[in-house]
């Protein structure tokens, strides 16, 4: 673990407040960044990044680190486990609405994907997920982001292994056809 942030975990730990303001400088753009990959809009993130916060700094003191950047692994999983935990108190998990007509889009290959994206920024990509129904975005999260195998999944958000399979085969069909629109909507302004 770095001398930084092993420093800043003993000053939390007695209490300081500068260390928490640390902390959240530090730390806060970051674990934003992951919940909005989950969350619907920005407001949400932002209450999840706040519940989330809440969380670490009362279980900071049962935090063992392993190995270097385990602090800040730590905190994503805290941060993703949150809004988890918010997605399903609110029961609409696997709920499939703002789909996608496919008749509207022809389909656009992997390769034109791949050629598409440095065209993207971040901005535009944190969107396209946030469009996705509930359900999708959760399960390609968990598979892209944390690395999860459908079984690890299916386990985690008590549904089957296939049903987090189809999850994220319509997920990247979803995101396929919304990278789509834009490359046409660009050539048409083009």
């Amino acid at each position: 673990m770095q001398r930084q942030e092993e420093s800043l975990l003993i000053r939390i730990r007695k209490g300081e407040r500068k260390a928490m303001e640390e902390l959240y400088d530090n730390y806060a753009p970051v674990l934003l960044g992951v919940a909005l990959r989950y969350c619907n809009c920005r407001e949400e993130a932002e209450d999840q990044l706040h519940e989330s916060l809440l969380k670490i700094l009362k279980g900071i003191g049962d935090f063992k680190p392993s190995f270097e950047g385990a602090f800040e692994v730590w905190m994503r999983r805290v941060t993703v486990n949150q809004c988890l935990s918010a997605m399903t108190k609110k029961r609409d998990f696997m709920h499939t609405d703002r789909i996608i007509d496919s008749e509207l889009i022809e389909p656009i290959e992997d390769d034109q994907i791949a050629d598409s994206l440095p065209d993207l920024n971040p901005e535009q990509i944190i969107e396209m997920m946030q469009s996705l129904p509930m359900g999708y975005r959760t399960v390609l999260n968990l598979y892209v982001f944390e690395q999860m195998s459908h079984k690890e999944i299916a386990n985690k958000l008590n549904i089957t292994e296939n049903t987090s399979k189809t999850q994220l085969l319509k997920a990247r069909n979803s995101m396929k056809k919304k990278l789509g629109m834009m490359m046409t909507k660009k050539e048409a302004t083009g």
